[in-house]
């Protein structure tokens, strides 16, 4: 990457929106389609971080971090790590309100995954950038 910003947040859920401003912010000049792809990426990743991991907990945190390559637009939730491995779900019921974070997250992204780090887990994903 050659920049990179970072912001760690409390993990409240009341935080997922300013994390969300956060990453608006840095990428203001892109255009719209990377943005609003973007913003529901970090949106879906906080929000997991902070009703599925110890981020979520009380003194619990997560971090957003925001990469630009040439043709790479990379962002990063990293929380404080939980029990369960995230995973696509098969959601089979139009009326399931819950588990379509990372189906969603699919779909905007060019790529994405998941890494496990010492105290916490870092969930990416990227988008291909329209302007450089």
């Amino acid at each position: 990457m050659l920049k990179q910003w970072s912001r760690k947040f409390p993990g409240l859920p009341r935080k997922v929106a300013e994390a969300r401003d956060f990453v608006a912010a840095l990428l203001e000049d892109e255009g719209s389609g990377p943005v609003d792809d973007a913003l529901l990426i970090v949106s879906e990743l906080a929000t997991n971080a902070v009703r599925h991991t110890r981020s979520g907990w009380y003194g619990g945190w997560f971090l957003v971090v925001v990469g630009f390559d040439d043709d790479v637009v990379r962002i990063e939730v990293i929380d404080a790590g939980g029990d369960r491995e995230p995973l696509l779900r098969s959601v089979n019921s139009d009326v399931e309100e819950g588990g379509r974070g990372l189906l969603l997250v699919t779909a905007c992204a060019k790529d994405w995954g998941v890494q496990d780090r010492p105290g916490g887990r870092c969930i990416w994903a990227e988008l291909a950038r329209v302007s450089a």
